[in-house]
């Protein structure tokens, strides 16, 4: 019977990379983002800020956005979200702004929410209409806390990196494209602020692909390991 220890050994591979390709899934959608990622410049958009609950023993109750003051929004306004409040904060600006519409001294730089609960194995998005945004720069960056019911904050405020560099706590990042970038490839992430509408995450294709993949992996571990077993009764 030397087939069978190859057998349960292979099966035990299969299913560990299954497993690997799923934790590789999750941790991939894990941590605040905004979205979608992208927008064209000089438009305005509504991006909602996505928060999961990485925890198993604690609820988030409360999430602090940081809005950048060296590319400033003079238009901001927030959905409301059932269970939650919303504070917003302007502040002065160090150095004012030329826009279209004058010369701007202040403008939002917070926004926090609280009162509500975001459950362990649950998310919540905060939506928030912005602009116009900003044609000297490729992206927006924001800076983020949650707060867990235990007390508990996290920092999501760590420069955004590509790929396998990307640090543990990133900070949600908003790209900025050249305008009519979007509308040429039929893409419509952009709105004006009275009409904001939901828009899909590439992250959430992503995960559900790699999940797919790392399903399909383990069934295939299954079947090698009973592959395996019928050989070895069957030489037995």
């Amino acid at each position: 019977m030397p087939f069978l220890p190859h057998a349960r050994r292979a099966g035990a591979v299969a299913s560990l990379a299954a497993l690997s390709v799923i934790g590789l899934a999750a941790a991939a959608s894990a941590h605040v983002s905004v979205n979608p990622k992208t927008a064209e410049q000089g438009s305005y958009t509504k991006v909602s800020f996505r928060v999961p609950n990485e925890r198993d023993d604690a609820s988030t109750t409360k999430l602090v956005v940081n809005l950048p003051v060296d590319h400033p929004l003079s238009s901001v306004s927030v959905r409301p979200t059932p269970g939650w409040t919303v504070k917003v904060e302007k502040s002065k600006l160090p150095k004012p702004v030329k826009t279209e519409g004058g010369e701007l001294t202040e403008a939002v730089t917070k926004i926090t929410w609280t009162g509500g609960r975001i459950e362990p194995g649950r998310f919540e998005e905060f939506d928030v209409s912005m602009g116009p945004l900003p044609t000297d720069t490729d992206r927006l960056v924001f800076k983020a806390d949650q707060t867990y019911s235990g007390g508990e904050v996290v920092k999501w405020d760590q420069p955004p990196a590509e790929g396998a560099n990307e640090p543990e706590h990133p900070s949600p990042v908003l790209k900025l494209l050249p305008k009519g970038s979007l509308t040429a490839t039929g893409l419509t992430a952009q709105v004006k602020p009275a009409a904001a509408a939901s828009s899909a995450s590439p992250d959430d294709g992503t995960a559900r692909l790699l999940g797919g993949i790392g399903i399909a992996v383990g069934v295939a571990g299954i079947a090698v390991g009973a592959y395996g077993l019928t050989r070895a009764r069957s030489r037995a």
